[in-house]
């Protein structure tokens, strides 16, 4: 396979070839060749986890698939803070920019799509609302509460306050796995199936057949996502260099990051939206930032607890202001009628200002 072809090569030679980046051709190369093969391992993983996904039905099956990504994004994020320079703030810029880039681009593009094919889409409503009051609250708490808190200045939190917001998010974040999963799996299927779905289904699916496909699939998922995160530290390495030699933004490492991480997914919700399964573009989509804010915010906080390292958590005045209109416009979108081009659009607007923002702050 390329993707362990590569990382065999990177444990060769790779401390050689990253010991000397002064020439921009090399690292150029070297930073391109990563991120394609991360980039194609990041969809190898969306491709066995939608297998998964078709297996063990909805809302299970998505559930995999945003746990898969938001593995990968764990893991590239704890290679960087580890390993590199990248600064306190790299996990604060990653979760941003899969806020904007989820909740604004590919809900927009593919509310916009999805609109233009269809005219109008309806998901359940019960589980839009589900996924919703969890991530308000832990979007909140997350990156706009840090900023105003007194007992720190800079964004950052205090020792107590990350061990118990990371107890509060990880907790909020089990009773949604839950409701999720267990309670109210009606709440994340399309709307007309609710009533066909009675307890016996699960046990259905789990024939001995659904469980060697769900076996091989779940073993290939890894070999997808073990290269990931073995190749994590180089790429952080070349990341950093990249950024200072091109004085591009701070902030443009989080952006590669969350690019990286949910490409793949984001294709598979414009897929859906185009086939006229906005249920499912809205479990991918929602799903997946309430994964990133529920798992990435402990991780991130418990590396900076056992490391010493400063964590900046609170985002700027501007960035909360976006933040806070993104997350009343999902209020409005996803708590009403069916959706129209017009709720793409919108999104659509919000995301063109926030890649405006990340060059001209």
């Amino acid at each position: 396979m390329i993707a362990w072809g590569t990382l065999a090569a990177f444990i060769l030679f790779g401390e050689a070839w990253l010991a000397d980046l002064a020439s921009m051709a090399k690292s150029t190369a070297l930073l391109f060749w990563l991120f394609v093969v991360i980039l194609w391992c990041a969809f190898g993983v969306v491709e066995q986890a939608d297998h998964l996904s078709q297996l063990l039905g909805e809302p299970l099956g998505t559930l995999v698939l945003t746990l898969s990504i938001v593995t990968v994004e764990v893991a590239l994020i704890a290679a960087v803070m580890l390993d590199s320079h990248a600064g306190p703030s790299l996990g604060r810029d990653t979760m941003f920019a899969v806020l904007m880039i989820v909740l604004n681009g590919v809900v927009g593009l593919a509310l916009l799509l999805g609109g233009l094919r269809h005219g109008e889409q309806s998901y359940n409503l019960q589980g839009a609302v589900a996924y919703l009051a969890i991530i308000v609250p832990l979007s909140v708490i997350a990156l706009i509460l840090p900023s105003f808190i007194l007992s720190t200045s800079d964004g950052t939190l205090t020792k107590t306050q990350s061990f118990f917001f990371s107890l509060f998010t990880i907790l909020l974040y089990g009773v949604f796995l839950a409701v999720q999963t267990i309670r109210n799996r009606n709440f994340f299927v399309e709307s007309l199936a609710v009533a066909a779905i009675k307890p016996k289904d699960n046990l259905r699916k789990h024939d001995r057949s659904s469980l060697g496909k769900n076996g091989r699939h779940a073993l290939l998922l890894i070999i997808m996502i073990l290269p990931i995160v073995l190749l994590a530290e180089q790429l952080a390495k070349l990341l950093d260099h990249g950024i200072a030699v091109l004085k591009a933004p701070p902030t443009m490492g989080g952006v590669l990051i969350a690019l990286i991480i949910f490409t793949p997914e984001a294709m598979s919700a414009l897929r859906a939206a185009l086939g006229n399964q906005l249920q499912r573009a809205v479990n991918l989509c929602l799903g997946a930032v309430s994964s990133t804010i529920g798992l990435t915010v402990p991780a991130i906080l418990v590396i900076g607890l056992i490391t010493g390292q400063p964590v900046v958590l609170g985002l700027a005045p501007a960035s909360i202001v976006l933040l806070a209109v993104t997350l009343v416009l999902c209020t409005i979108t996803f708590c009403g009628p069916p959706t129209t081009i017009l709720e793409g659009a919108v999104h659509l607007v919000l995301f063109f200002v926030y890649i405006v923002l990340i060059f001209s702050p």
